[in-house]
């Protein structure tokens, strides 16, 4: 599955970008390059004269491909997330049990990239922890609505749909299953940056992954008592 997982070309929404980065040699040191400096310095102090400097061209040539580091940001980001949606379609086919298959979702969705993929132009490690850190900034801008109508967070919501649906599976009548999933995958972003940098704020354990462990427990538990704690109540 890996080998084939490889071999799948991830599309990008094409009003990200001016020219694709993927199909010429210098849009692909502009990715790899702007994913190691964006590691190394954080986006805020990321600017594509750094770029330049970095991958040996010119500031001008990067702007023939993006029009802003915001949009680079997008790609990037855009890229993670169609890789994701076919990670969680390739791991769950075939397989009968909406439970594991969401189990299996859950973990996809929570557990860190920690591997180097030799195999592809970018670097997964990498790219994962600009997800963690810097992929709120794609949205949290004032932006957000006229960006959202290019469809440029598709490849997310796809993530969140198609997840969503597998709870909706287990439990037809769960009235929230976007808000669950959108607000796992986030979550387990923040624990994951709260671990790294705030660690007062989280728990670790020794015994498991402790994100991955919450959040599954906290979806399976959600979907299944939610609606009989609520009628108790009412």
């Amino acid at each position: 599955m890996n080998q084939l997982l490889q071999r799948v070309r991830i599309t990008v929404n094409d009003r990200i970008y001016l020219k694709d980065p993927m199909t010429s040699n210098l849009g692909n040191r502009i990715l790899t390059g702007s994913i190691d400096l964006i590691c190394d310095m954080g986006f805020e102090h990321f600017t594509f004269r750094k770029l330049s400097q970095c991958i040996k061209t010119s500031e001008a040539s990067i702007y023939r491909y993006f029009e802003s580091k915001n949009k680079l940001l997008l790609y990037l980001t855009a890229w993670y997330w169609g890789w994701m949606e076919y990670q969680l379609a390739f791991s769950t086919a075939n397989i009968e049990s909406p439970t594991k298959r969401l189990s299996i979702s859950l973990r996809l969705l929570t557990e860190p990239i920690t591997r180097v993929n030799k195999d592809r132009l970018l670097n997964l490690k990498k790219l994962y922890q600009i997800v963690i850190t810097e992929s709120s900034k794609s949205y949290l801008v004032k932006s957000v609505d006229e960006i959202n109508k290019d469809g440029v967070y598709l490849g997310y919501k796809n993530c969140v749909g198609r997840v969503s649906d597998i709870v909706l599976e287990i439990n037809p009548d769960y009235p929230y299953p976007h808000m669950l999933i959108s607000t796992v995958i986030e979550g387990a972003h923040h624990q994951r940056y709260f671990a790294a940098h705030l660690p007062r704020l989280t728990n670790t354990s020794s015994d498991c992954d402790s994100v991955v462990d919450f959040y599954s427990k906290m979806v399976f538990a959600t979907i299944g008592t939610e609606h009989s704690v609520l009628s108790q109540l009412s």
